[in-house]
């Protein structure tokens, strides 16, 4: 599993779950059992701290419950993201948000908490997660899932934002260019090796998604290289000795990278909008986007079709 802003088959910032580099069934396979483990570590930790500030009440014997109907769904890979798989679930919850006579308990709020997080996690509806969680931060705040979810609203707000920036990033459409140095300080750009074809590869060395993907890479750049191939890498790295060792020992990764050391923060990770590595951007000789996530025999394939062999 990959690290994770919102984690999956490659590495992601925390908060939502994600599966990329693999084919549609398996990633909506992978993609629900983490969503099933994350919603109920999620779920059982909460109503473990209730458990241990006060007796098990009826609503939170009731949520327990609600808590295992959604985790088998999810389990057993059902049509997770529809609202109406879980019609009966949702309404469950409204049932006892209502119960609870607008009462601002940590009771109260985690019955919102959690469907909050249905929202989020399961449909990835951003829209109404960010409402709910707003709810609790506004009319909640004394309580703990109140203090929480003023984070959670600013990280979809992030994440609005890195889906506009990402959806620049189209095929056929001008690589929103980037003027910056690499390692060794020397000027770093797409621009200034306009009539070549391109990749603008964001990963780093804790990433191991990354770290298996580098091999076809480094095959692709070692094949196509010398007919007018170039990869500039983006490293998400905070520690730039790491960076500098793991470069020096992988055999044929001899390309230029950019490193501001700011981890998730990379000021090219946030002006791309990138959520989770690797990520990739193939950028054809006129300047134009190819494509983007291109691995293994598609990265080679596209390459081999942009140069024109």
């Amino acid at each position: 599993m990959g690290q994770s802003i919102l984690a999956g088959g490659r590495a992601a910032i925390p908060l939502l779950v994600q599966q990329k580099g693999c084919g549609q069934a398996q990633k909506l396979q992978t993609s629900n059992i983490m969503k099933f483990k994350n919603l109920l570590a999620l779920f059982a930790a909460a109503t473990l701290s209730l458990e241990v500030a006060s007796a098990q009440t009826s609503t939170n014997t009731t949520l327990n419950e609600l808590v295992r109907q959604v985790s088998a769904k999810i389990k057993d890979g059902k049509t997770i993201n529809s609202e109406a798989e879980f019609a009966t679930e949702l309404a469950q919850f409204d049932f006892l948000i209502a119960a609870q006579n607008g009462a601002k308990t940590d009771e109260a709020a985690q019955i919102i908490y959690m469907k909050a997080m249905l929202y989020l996690q399961v449909f990835e509806n951003n829209e109404k997660a960010g409402e709910m969680m707003k709810n609790l931060k506004d009319n909640y705040g004394d309580t703990k899932y109140g203090k929480s979810a003023g984070k959670i609203v600013d990280k979809i707000a992030q994440r609005g934002e890195s889906k506009k920036l990402q959806s620049a990033l189209t095929p056929g459409k001008e690589f929103p260019d980037f003027a910056e140095k690499d390692l060794d300080g020397k000027p770093l750009s797409v621009g200034a090796l306009k009539g070549k074809v391109v990749l603008v590869d964001f990963w780093a060395t804790w990433c191991g998604p990354c770290r298996a993907e580098l091999p076809n890479v480094i095959e692709a750049y070692k094949k196509y290289h010398a007919q007018g191939f170039e990869i500039i890498g983006v490293s998400l790295d905070s520690d730039r000795t790491k960076l500098h060792d793991f470069l020096k020992k992988t055999e044929g990764m001899t390309w230029a990278q950019y490193f501001d050391g700011e981890g998730w923060s990379n000021k090219l990770a946030q002006k791309y909008g990138v959520e989770s590595i690797p990520f990739t951007v193939l950028v054809g000789p006129d300047g134009k986007i190819i494509g983007k996530d291109l691995r293994g025999e598609m990265l080679a394939t596209a390459v081999a079709k942009a140069l024109g062999k």
